[in-house]
């Protein structure tokens, strides 16, 4: 898997200028508040997905008084040879991305070359917000896996949208329904099956890894619901034409698709402590390695080698793990090819980072 071995940052978010090296392990950030840490973080999350993890409009990410901003990494491929990657957004809204100084031709080219994730404590908006934000998550997921399910999505998505438009205007045309349901149908089919094999591979990852956390004291499982375990979307969007109508956008589809959190069978959002919600959701962003291994055929979960983890950026400030699971994250993230985190308190890792190195 790619693995970040520079980067330079230029007049992103509060950063002016920086220009690390990494090293091949557990890498830990420390700093006080607010000099840049989750920044940083955030410029390697944008590296891989073009777009900030925090932010979804770029005008956010220019450092305050300038009109653009860049970012470079050098990253070791699988092929053994080293490859750059750059970015540069101006306020005009321009982006240009490069991989070795050869442009894409589009943008949407270059998601999946190399795989992230990152953990923060706005993940709490995953257990407590709708479900937009966890189809937000599952999209982010898939399409850095499979580029046929971020074009079904764009294109789907696209399709909805005229769709609703026809309906706010009150007087649709059943036979251009008619038509875009058919067209919608296909894409949705496809997203919907991805999702579910998604969900009922990550079950397995998740409990896993929240069995290290909380050493094995619940059981955990991901459920997948959507409106189209019932029927195919066309057929849904036949039986609820009339309530589309009346509502004026359309009622049924994988865009009403979400993920469940269960916790000994009940939703942890209700049934589950701020501790466990939070253990929860570090086990959830962090399994998306064994997730990826599984999917990828390399090797059965939950048997690893090292060299087959992809690329793990970790923010952990706040997230209010025990010390003993902070051990157990990092006997973990000790597996995996390149593991970053962020702490405003390094003594609070200290202590757990010497119980596994002996240092």
């Amino acid at each position: 898997m790619p693995t970040l071995e520079k980067i330079i940052v230029q007049d992103f978010r509060n950063i002016a200028f920086q220009e690390l090296s990494f090293s091949p392990n557990v890498n830990c950030i420390s700093g006080g508040n607010g000099e840049g840490k989750t920044n940083l973080l955030d410029a390697v999350y944008y590296l891989s997905m073009t777009k900030s993890a925090f932010s979804p409009s770029d005008r956010f990410n220019f450092r305050y008084g300038c009109d653009a901003f860049s970012l470079a990494g050098t990253y070791a491929m699988p092929s053994g040879l080293s490859s750059v990657i750059t970015m540069s957004v101006s306020s005009s809204g321009e982006k240009k991305v490069r991989r070795d100084d050869k442009p894409y031709a589009r943008v949407s080219e270059h998601i999946g070359l190399l795989p992230v994730v990152m953990v923060s404590p706005s993940d709490s908006a995953l257990v407590s917000e709708s479900g937009e934000e966890r189809r937000r998550f599952m999209n982010a997921v898939l399409s850095q896996m499979d580029r046929e399910y971020l074009s079904d999505v764009q294109q789907f998505n696209r399709l909805l949208a005229q769709r609703n438009l026809l309906l706010k205007k009150g007087t649709p045309e059943e036979d251009y329904l008619e038509v875009l349901d058919l067209q919608m149908s296909g894409y949705a089919q496809r997203i919907h099956s991805a999702r579910k094999a998604f969900a009922a591979q990550l079950t397995p990852a998740v409990s896993r890894f929240y069995g290290i956390l909380s050493s094995g004291r619940e059981d955990v499982c991901v459920a997948y619901r959507s409106d189209m375990d019932q029927a195919p979307l066309e057929e849904l969007l036949r039986g609820c034409r009339e309530r589309d109508f009346a509502m004026r956008f359309t009622t049924a589809g994988p865009q009403r698709d979400d993920l469940v959190f269960l916790m000994d069978g009940h939703p942890i959002r209700r049934a589950g402590s701020q501790g466990q919600q939070k253990s929860f959701l570090v086990a959830f962003r962090t399994c998306f390695p064994w997730w990826r291994a599984a999917i990828s055929g390399r090797f059965s979960l939950p048997i690893a080698t090292r060299s087959a983890w992809p690329e793990s950026w970790i923010h952990l400030r706040r997230t209010g793990l025990i010390s003993n699971a902070r051990a157990e994250l990092l006997k973990s993230c000790r597996r995996w090819k390149r593991t970053g985190f962020t702490e405003s308190r390094p003594w609070a890792w200290r202590k757990s980072s010497t119980s596994i190195s002996g240092r």
